[in-house]
């Protein structure tokens, strides 16, 4: 989670003056906040995130204790395959998180018939693994999303144009679930062999092969 700090600092002799950060980490924030606070001028400190929601410096700390506790340091890879023959969709996911301590990978696939292009099929996957997230309770921390397809990534980081009204429906889909959960997403777009796992998953969709899983990694 990455947050800026607003402050209004008061000097010995009465001056005020109201600050903003760049945005950092929010554990090093409340690093510097202490050690402001410290010195009994800081007046006002509070931080905002991504999704411009205020927080104490209390509620913070209270925040990034329960993080520990739920799952975080995520990275979802997702890829979407589609037959034209039969006109089915295989979407797959794979969530890699941490939790406890623990680090963990969820698998996920699904088919679907409603879709009519493969760009559909990867924005359909992106969209399972965000409610693969919901399930686990992800909420207001960043997420890397990763993906072969350039169309998606491009389109997501809006470096990319959606001329496609059908494409257009899932930016929207996504982007709202993204604001309804609090993730600050991130995009990567790898190569098909770095995708493996996720364009297997999508494969065996496809196939009739329904895969739903959660294993702790070992090593970790």
């Amino acid at each position: 989670m990455r947050v800026r700090m607003e402050l209004s600092y008061k000097t010995p002799k009465g001056s005020v003056a109201t600050f903003s950060s760049d945005e950092m980490k929010a554990a090093h924030a409340i690093l510097i906040a202490e050690d402001l606070i410290k010195t009994g001028r800081a007046k006002e400190l509070h931080f905002i995130d991504s999704h411009e929601n205020s927080w104490t410096i209390k509620e913070l700390k209270k925040l990034m204790e329960g993080i520990q506790t739920e799952p975080h340091h995520i990275k979802v890879y997702f890829d979407g395959g589609f037959d034209l023959k039969t006109k089915n969709s295989g979407l797959g996911c794979v969530v890699y998180y941490e939790q406890n301590n623990k680090s963990y990978r969820l698998r996920k696939n699904a088919r679907v018939q409603e879709l009519q292009t493969n760009n559909e099929a990867e924005y359909a996957a992106l969209h399972l693994g965000l409610q693969e997230l919901d399930l686990l309770g992800v909420h207001h921390i960043p997420v890397t999303f990763v993906g072969d397809s350039k169309v998606v990534i491009n389109q997501m980081n809006g470096e990319w144009p959606c001329y496609e009204q059908e494409l257009a429906i899932w930016i929207d889909r996504i982007e709202k679930k993204l604001e309804e959960l609090g993730i600050s997403p991130e995009y990567e777009v790898v190569s098909r062999k770095l995708n493996r796992e996720a364009d297997q998953l999508a494969s065996q969709a496809l196939n009739g092969t329904e895969i739903t899983s959660t294993m702790e990694q070992p090593g970790k």
